[in-house]
């Protein structure tokens, strides 16, 4: 029912939008050229790609011009935010660019070749600045930004239990990276946000690697 609600608010220049943008993609989604040579595209198909291109472009225009104002606005105080970031929740920012970015990673993974030449993901990265401005001003960054430097760790000795000299003695371990060296029979455990190599301990030590 929400989201019922939230389709009748919305303009119908901007459903029409919404529905021409997912009309683009499904052309250029695998399955219109099947039997085709690799790396071969039909007019067809290229005259498609040619036109999210264009479509991208006139979309990533309007938001270069609509982000700049909407920051200046919500960096005047929390509220501010709040409310900016419901207009523009309900713009072409808030509506078609998150789909947009979605389905072309979509498509860069299906045929990444005629993403290429299509050239529509170079467009996209001029907003990356207008999009960090404006991310930076909302409510809680400094915890959600905590969170994330969480990880990677800091790998350091268990053994001397002293910090590293300098920052090119720093090894930078993914929790990612903590999970998988474990996996393949390794030890690696993490304390107070440093990654120590307790293998060898877990050798010598009586209470066996369960207690540790």
């Amino acid at each position: 029912m929400d989201h019922e609600l939230y389709s009748k608010e919305r303009s119908a220049s901007l459903d029409l939008l919404l529905r021409f943008q997912r009309l683009l993609v499904s052309k250029l989604y695998p399955g219109d050229c099947v039997g085709q040579v690799p790396n071969t595209y039909s007019p067809d198909l290229l005259g498609v790609g040619s036109l999210l291109k264009k479509y991208t472009a006139l979309l990533c225009t309007h938001i270069s011009d609509i982000l700049p104002v909407a920051t200046s606005i919500a960096s005047a105080s929390h509220r501010h935010f709040a409310e900016v970031s419901r207009v523009v929740d309900g713009d072409l920012t808030g509506i078609l660019l998150p789909e947009l970015v979605v389905s072309i990673v979509l498509l860069l993974s299906k045929n990444a070749g005629l993403m290429q030449e299509a050239g529509a993901i170079p467009l996209l990265a001029g907003l990356l600045e207008h999009l960090d401005r404006f991310n930076h001003l909302a409510p809680g960054k400094e915890r959600d930004d905590n969170e994330d430097l969480a990880w990677p760790g800091i790998m350091g000795s268990f053994f001397t239990g002293q910090s590293c000299r300098n920052n090119e003695e720093v090894t930078l371990i993914r929790k990612a990276d903590l999970e998988n060296h474990n996996k393949d029979g390794g030890f690696w455990t993490v304390i107070d946000g440093k990654v120590y190599d307790i293998k060898d301990f877990q050798t010598q030590s009586l209470t066996g690697g369960s207690i540790l």
